[in-house]
């Protein structure tokens, strides 16, 4: 297989595929969308930008602890596979359940809902819902149709919104009279920073730095796991982590942040300030075919935890079934459907805290099993060890659970929905695993 082409059947993923779709499932939605809401809690242009260089460590760390992990069980599901191993097959299962429900559906529900928003400034009396429904509709059947195809699409999508970023920053930092970005005054002030707003902000970065997992979910697939996982996660999240902290340095030079505060489209008012009302209509329809790449990537990946979970667990089989050209059908259209439901009923500011706090209970879980297997299992084969252990997985832990504390405490109402949603999902495994031993009983009688 020729680097850049991507493989959903028997085919090996190369290190450039692994590593694009990682760029592909980072860049997206809140890169675009979420420092109006930062700059709402801790106000100085200088402490979101710390924001974004804090969230680019922090899930660099995390992209370490899932190399070691991914090298040593290279088998598609992400935190499904890694947690069923690690704890116990129940935790594997809430985990796979929740990507299922919101770790892929809620925030392919949220690139939809941005590109809608994007596409009424771009296009004037569009239907914002409707185009975010429709474009999930439409990306559902392009990948359900033909898998090489819908890759050669993703590909092409990511290539050109690397480019278009990178277009970006460099018009952006050329601007001759830009905004000043002020530090603190002292040592001291930097006290000011870290406080419960940072914590919940970080939750917003947590959210556009998500993705930076995407291979963990192929592993499976790829081409000497043992190498390429660690690789891929690495420059993957290495890559994307400087465009952001460079994208929003820009943002915030460009527009005051005042009038970012509360937005949900700073990339479109930074491009009016870069290029005038012109080039903003057209650097707004280009951060849509963005955010088209984001969708299509999400569509792409997620649908591997269900196939995943259906192949061990005999109630959910029929999520493992593929269809003649090798695509996972139903459970693509199950997660499009969760999506498709969101976007119809939920806010965007509530969605993106609930998923924010989902996602990072559950990678905290799976970046804690680097400790607990060099503990339980200290002679395990490990093709790749996290580097700076055990300082690297502890400074993602404590300050992802720093963040989910301060969370609880400011946004009480996503958080306990997602406990809720943890709790509902162990009272169904534990019906299905009830359902399934009486079945294999009977199967037993009958022999």
């Amino acid at each position: 297989m020729k680097d850049g082409q991507c493989s959903i059947g028997k085919k090996p993923i190369s290190l450039f595929s692994a590593t694009i779709l990682v760029i592909a499932n980072m860049i997206g939605t809140g890169v675009f969308t979420t420092l109006g809401f930062q700059l709402a809690g801790v106000h100085l242009p200088f402490s979101a930008i710390l924001l974004w260089v804090v969230g680019g460590i922090v899930s660099f760390c995390g992209a370490l602890s899932y190399a070691e992990l991914g090298a040593m069980m290279p088998r598609s599901g992400g935190e499904y596979a890694y947690l069923s191993k690690i704890y116990h097959p129940a935790i594997g299962f809430l985990s796979g359940s929740v990507s299922i429900l919101v770790g892929f559906g809620a925030p392919i529900a949220l690139a939809a809902m941005a590109l809608g928003r994007y596409s009424q400034m771009a296009f004037h009396g569009v239907n914002g819902t409707a185009v975010a429904g429709g474009a999930i509709i439409v990306l559902t059947l392009v990948h359900l149709a033909d898998v090489k195809w819908g890759c050669h699409f993703q590909n092409v999508f990511t290539v050109a919104k690397i480019v278009l970023i990178a277009l970006f920053i460099a018009a952006g930092l050329w601007m001759p009279f830009p905004q000043r970005i002020a530090l603190p005054h002292s040592l001291g002030g930097l006290g000011s920073v870290f406080n419960p707003d940072f914590a919940v902000g970080l939750v917003y970065v947590s959210f556009a730095y998500s993705g930076w997992n995407a291979s963990a979910y192929i592993g499976g697939e790829i081409l000497a796991p043992e190498r390429n996982i660690p690789f891929s996660l690495f420059f993957g999240t290495l890559f994307v982590s400087i465009l952001y902290v460079l994208l929003n340095l820009v943002f915030l030079l460009t527009v005051p942040a005042v009038a970012l505060t509360g937005k949900i489209e700073v990339g479109s008012l930074s491009a009016r300030a870069i290029f005038g009302a012109g080039g903003a209509g057209l650097m707004t329809s280009l951060i849509c075919l963005v955010l088209i790449s984001t969708l299509s990537s999400m569509i792409m990946v997620g649908p591997r935890v269900a196939a995943a979970m259906g192949e061990d667990i005999e109630a959910l089989g029929f999520l493992a079934r593929r269809n003649s050209r090798g695509v996972p059908a139903r459970a693509i259209l199950i997660q499009s459907s969760v999506a498709i439901l969101i976007v119809m009923t939920s806010a965007f500011n509530f969605v993106l805290t609930y998923v924010g706090f989902t996602l990072t209970l559950f990678s905290c879980m799976a970046v804690l099993g680097v400790f607990v297997l060099r503990f339980r299992k200290p002679d395990l084969k490990r093709p790749f060890k996290t580097w700076g252990y055990p300082v690297v997985p502890a400074l993602y832990l404590a300050v992802n659970i720093w963040m989910l504390c301060y969370l609880v405490i400011q946004r009480p109402l996503p958080s306990a929905l997602c406990l809720m949603t943890v709790a509902s999902l162990l009272v169904l495994y534990k019906w299905l695993t009830n359902r399934q031993c009486q079945f294999s009983s009977l199967q037993e009688e009958k022999r």
